[in-house]
């Protein structure tokens, strides 16, 4: 089953013409929410429905528990100073509030571990639901400042989008999605995808990173115009 937004985001669309979409994520990563509020924006203005599907992708998958502060995260990555790091925060916000994300960086922002998180979305997917959960997980982490390592922070977010708590738990506690998780990440990685966002349209073509709603409009007419052809 596939969360659709062909019928939530824009209830006029025809569902027929609605173009698969599949990206490749981390919910650490601010510029996987602007590139996918970028796209709802092509989607609109287009007019145009999406059926939409996440997949796992860990920016660090070795983080230890209680993970690390983001601007030491950045300095020892990226070798960014201290300075850098505050531009790009600052730039990151003015850019979300345009795309109506209220990105809330402050000295005590965290990177951590996604792990979890990753299995409680393929097994979302089960039910429909992985697109309200990964939305709100970017709420949690980019607004709420909560710790999406933390089991009990995840059972609650589950929850929240109408999840069952008790059965969220028993998927963590059993690992039973971790394999399937962790081949989806192979899956990825093999085909060449190394950064977020990695979006695919209709299975064919591949754009990476946040490109912008001019970028990912053009992609999607590009999509129906060979579709109408065919």
């Amino acid at each position: 089953m596939q969360d659709t937004l062909a019928d939530t985001t824009n209830p006029t669309v025809d569902a027929g013409t609605a173009v698969q979409i599949d990206i490749v994520s981390d919910v650490m990563c601010p510029w996987c929410i602007v590139g996918f509020r970028q796209l709802e924006q092509a989607l609109a203005h287009l007019n145009v429905g999406a059926f939409v599907r996440w997949h796992p992708f860990e920016l660090n998958p070795d983080m230890g528990p209680g993970g690390q502060n983001l601007a030491e995260h950045i300095a020892e990555k990226y070798g960014s100073t201290h300075a850098q790091s505050e531009a790009n925060r600052a730039r990151l916000t003015e850019l979300g509030t345009s795309l109506g994300i209220d990105f809330r960086f402050s000295d005590n922002s965290r990177i951590v571990n996604t792990f979890a998180a990753h299995q409680l979305l393929g097994w979302a997917q089960e039910h429909g639901l992985q697109h309200p959960l990964k939305m709100a997980l970017f709420d949690a982490h980019f607004t709420q400042a909560l710790d999406l390592s933390d089991r009990e922070v995840l059972l609650q977010i589950a929850e929240s989008v109408g999840l069952d708590k008790t059965a969220a738990g028993d998927v963590l506690t059993s690992g039973s999605h971790a394999e399937a998780t962790r081949k989806a990440q192979t899956f990825w990685t093999s085909r060449g995808i190394s950064g977020v966002p990695s979006m695919v349209f209709d299975q064919r073509y591949l754009l990476t990173g946040a490109q912008g709603a001019q970028t990912y409009a053009e992609m999607l007419q590009k999509v129906l115009s060979e579709r109408a052809a065919a």
